[in-house]
């Protein structure tokens, strides 16, 4: 079963910022794009570099270390590139993820 899980404050994140947290066993990145946010596995599958550090150009963003791009809000639900997505909830001011 789906465990929500509370990660930041509305006001931790600003509009296009990100940050990388823990969810029990998952290292998870959370953006903030227009006030959408939007979370993905931080860890990209080719090399391991972090995604939350990556280049962000509307709902893709770029692994920092060799360039990848991953859409984190993709077309096709299922996109096998090896990055997991997670949904949000905002609950008032509190960000939770869905593991």
């Amino acid at each position: 079963m789906p465990e929500l899980t509370k990660v930041a404050q509305i006001k931790d994140i600003p509009v296009g910022e990100s940050i990388a947290v823990q969810c029990g066993r998952e290292r998870v990145a959370i953006f903030n794009i227009d006030g959408n946010y939007y979370a993905v596995s931080d860890m990209c599958p080719h090399a391991g570099g972090p995604l939350s550090q990556g280049y962000v150009k509307g709902t893709r963003v770029s692994c920092p270390w060799h360039g990848w791009q991953f859409d984190l809000c993709p077309v096709d639900e299922n996109p096998n590139d090896g990055v997991c997505r997670f949904p949000i909830h905002i609950q008032g001011e509190d960000i939770l993820v869905e593991i």
